[in-house]
């Protein structure tokens, strides 16, 4: 790679005098600009060495790859005369100029609190939608499963009982969840929950009479906004008592104090007044959707992804956990919400699908074909920012095929009795008996997205999107370039493997998996993703290291057979400078297959907010006919994680 000409597109592109400030990290230049929209797309699209760009916290990032960024960024500072920035930096600089958005700052707040808890929130859903398989009559015959077959009856009361278990003491995960948004101790914040839903209280119509006052002995099972509220004030008052009291008394007055008084403000005033909220909240959004139907499903799925974009889809959790908790109690018809999500998921990776047989540049074909994938099993970021609004065109025709088929949805008064994957898979959520209904909306959401995309492609954007390479080969030299690419295959008859191994112990998962556009689109190159066990980073092959950075959170080996690999731990590590990482090698160094490379300590990086996932890479993808992730869940750093064969 030419690093200085490589600088000089980037420059270019994104104009001298539009550039604020600059800093990469081990993959991306991260730039911040006057002006996006003065960028020229098409500048760095057409550079071969630039694998990709994306928009994020104010920031206009290009993917360079390893060992390769730090010198294209050495090579910016000396044309631009920019002073050099930390990536923290960076951010501060790239969210000075943003104006306080309350609205915005509410929706990360819930999304903080709910997100997290989203995994128990879609095992006790799912397991609810087993259960109706096996008790609702009509499905498999006029009778249900459980009446045809008694012997499975205990299988499915059981059931029934992992599957409320998460929406009754809700109270308990959104406590500790809360707790820990908020600056509380979350052992605290769950005691709250706990105190909340405890099997002693008597129910609404119990009292304690506390000095002439009778206090309501209400059960807060399902509830969310109450003990929101509850943690909040409890958060207020613990840091208010670590200031005051002395720290001979701390730990012990601290936890009482707090406890105490939050618990009987909760009986007496949070959890009477914000019970009748949360009950109003849900009566009105189940109100809105009776009565629009779908009209209004229709026009909620036309401005869902638009919704995305914003960032304020992030509120709707929730939303979603008062409607299934709702649900599980049998007093409500399900999430609409999620239903709308699988259409419009599967609308824009339908829109990217159509890109994908439009367009003859291979590199956005393989981007249309990756992102695509991710956008049917629910991830849409890298379909919606990589391929659809880039076209803007797409976007648009997915917009509609999601309008439509939510509209269908909702006029079959389709509902999910759970959250999960909102896309082709999204059919394990259901309700039972909507699951023919919902797979006709996706059905109906795919065609019209993909047809509106095509049709409209080939007849208006031939020339941006077709014939976007620059030169459109004919058919003829097509199949001559593939025969003597098939010639050249047939004659090289000796291929060579090479077996990558895992650099850590853990779980091993797909690349596409991992929460960072720029390794699940595979724009890096394609490898696998670990979710380590433990923090011992070892080398996946013997060879030299290439890159080592003074974060200690990547590494580049570049192998003694040839394979270019990049190791990067955690993502946004390198906004951690360091801290909580050690390395025991440097670069120019050679290494054998399993030493020591360095560690990290899993809990530090959690502690600061980031993903641990760590992310094996071949770079050098291209040179090779196969990168193959090999089968096998659970592994130990040594164990074969990827297949490299090469011509």
């Amino acid at each position: 790679m030419d690093h200085k000409k490589v600088a000089e597109t980037v420059i270019e592109a994104v104009g001298r005098d539009n550039l604020v400030a600059a800093a990469h990290c081990a993959t991306r230049l991260r730039l911040v600009l006057k002006d996006d929209s003065k960028v020229n797309m098409k500048m760095i699209d057409s550079d071969p060495d630039i694998k990709g760009t994306f928009k994020t916290n104010g920031q206009f990032q290009i993917i360079i790859g390893p060992g390769d960024v730090n010198n294209v960024y050495d090579e910016l500072i000396k044309m631009t005369g920019l002073s050099e920035l930390s990536t923290d930096d960076l951010k501060k600089v790239g969210q000075k100029d943003q104006k306080f958005n309350p609205v915005m700052a509410f929706i990360k707040l819930l999304s903080d609190i709910f997100v997290p808890i989203i995994p128990a929130l879609v095992a006790g859903g799912l397991l609810m939608a087993l259960n109706n398989f096996l008790t609702s009559p009509g499905l498999f015959g006029a009778k249900s499963v459980v009446q045809m077959a008694p012997n499975v009856k205990g299988l499915s009361e059981i059931i029934q009982v992992m599957s409320a278990a998460p929406f009754i003491f809700m109270p308990i995960l959104v406590g500790m969840s809360a707790a820990k948004r908020f600056g509380a101790n979350q052992f605290l914040g769950a005691t709250i929950g706990m105190i909340m839903t405890t099997p002693a209280l008597g129910g609404a119509g119990k009292y304690w009479d506390i000095f002439g006052l009778h206090v309501s002995q209400t059960n807060y099972q399902y509830q969310v906004i109450p003990v929101l509220v509850a943690v909040w004030l409890l958060a207020f008052l613990e840091k208010r008592f670590h200031k005051w009291l002395p720290s001979a008394v701390d730990f012990t007055f601290t936890p009482l104090l707090s406890i105490m008084i939050t618990g009987f403000l909760t009986f007496t005033i949070i959890g009477p007044v914000f019970k009748g909220v949360s009950d109003a909240i849900t009566a009105a959004i189940v109100w809105l959707y009776n009565t629009t139907g779908a009209f209004g499903m229709g026009i909620f799925g036309l401005s869902y992804s638009a919704i995305v974009t914003t960032g304020l889809h992030q509120s709707f959790p929730a939303v979603e956990t008062q409607l299934l908790a709702e649900y599980a109690r049998g007093r409500g018809s399900g999430d609409f919400i999620f239903v709308t999500a699988c259409m419009a998921n599967v609308a824009q990776g339908a829109a990217t699908f159509a890109v994908y047989f439009l367009t003859k540049n291979e590199k956005v074909k393989g981007l249309a074909s990756s992102s695509g994938v991710s956008a049917l099993l629910g991830i849409t970021e890298p379909a919606l920012f990589g391929v659809n609004l880039k076209y803007k065109f797409p976007f648009f025709c997915a917009l509609i095929g999601a309008g439509v088929g939510a509209a269908f949805a909702g006029l079959m008064h389709v509902t999910a009795a759970a959250l999960g994957s909102a896309g082709f898979l999204g059919f394990l959520s259901m309700v039972p008996k909507s699951i023919p209904m919902w797979a006709l909306s996706v059905a109906i959401s795919f065609i019209v997205a993909f047809a509106l995309t095509f049709v409209y492609g080939k007849r208006h954007f031939k020339e941006d999107v077709v014939e976007e390479s620059g030169t459109v080969e004919s058919a003829g030299d097509q199949v001559a370039q593939q025969e003597k690419a098939d010639q050249i295959i047939k004659e090289d008859k000796e291929l060579h493997d090479e077996v990558i191994a895992a650099p850590v112990s853990g779980k091993a998962e797909s690349l596409k998996d991992v929460k960072d556009p720029v390794f699940s689109t595979e724009a890096m190159g394609k490898g696998a993703a670990m979710v380590p066990s433990e923090g011992t980073i070892y080398s996946p092959v013997t060879g030299e290291i290439t890159v080592a950075y003074e974060t200690k959170h990547a590494y580049g080996i570049k192998s003694d057979e040839g394979a270019e690999v990049l190791i990067h731990i955690g993502i946004d590590t390198v906004n951690m400078k360091g801290e909580g990482f050690t390395s025991d090698v440097k670069q120019g160094q050679h290494v054998e297959k399993g030493e020591k490379l360095g560690t990290v300590d899993l809990d530090a990086v959690k502690k600061a907010g980031y993903d641990t996932t760590v992310m094996t890479v071949i770079t050098n993808t291209a040179s090779y006919a196969n990168v193959q992730r090999i089968d096998g869940v659970d592994k130990k750093h040594g164990d074969d994680l990827i297949a490299v064969t090469k011509r």
